[in-house]
C-alpha cells in the first residue's frame, strides 16, 4: 500500500513540477500537489496540526504536516537550493511522533524532480 501510494504522489509531484518549473513558493506547490492527488481519488490532508504527549502532558499543534494522504503517509515539501540533515530530520520526528511509517521530502526547487525526492521509511532515510 504505501509503495503504491509513493509512486502516486512522486508521479503527481512530477505533474506539478513539469507544469510550474522551478522558482515558486512551497505553499503554490503543496496547494496544486493537493489538487493532483485528490483528482487521483486519495484522501489529503493539509496543513494538518498533531499533538504529542510528553510524559503525560499534551502539547497541542506541536508540529504540522504540509500533507498528510490516506492517514498514513506524510509528505512535506520544500521549495529550496538544496535539502539539509534538518528536512530530513523534521520528516524523521512527523513520522515517529505522528506514528508514521513512510515519508516523503520534495524538493520542488530541484532542476530534476527525481533529484530532489528524499523517501524516509520506519526512521531510515533512503535516497
Amino acid at each position: 500500500m504505501h509503495n503504491r501510494l509513493s509512486k502516486i504522489i512522486i508521479d503527481a509531484g512530477l505533474k506539478v513540477h513539469r507544469q510550474l518549473g522551478m522558482g515558486l513558493y512551497e505553499t503554490v506547490y503543496e496547494q496544486c500537489l493537493e489538487f493532483e492527488l485528490k483528482n487521483r481519488g486519495l484522501i489529503v490532508e493539509r496543513q494538518k496540526f498533531l499533538s504529542i504527549n510528553y510524559e503525560g502532558m499534551k502539547v497541542d499543534n506541536a508540529f504540522k504536516i504540509d500533507l498528510l494522504v490516506e492517514n498514513k503517509l506524510v509528505v512535506e515539501i520544500k521549495a529550496q537550493e538544496i535539502l539539509t540533515d534538518f528536512n530530513a530530520a523534521q520528516v524523521l520526528n512527523y513520522l515517529k511522533l505522528g506514528g508514521y511509517k513512510l515519508g516523503l521530502l520534495l524538493n520542488f526547487n530541484s532542476k530534476l524532480f527525481k533529484t530532489g525526492i528524499r523517501r524516509i521509511i520506519n526512521g531510515y532515510l533512503i535516497d
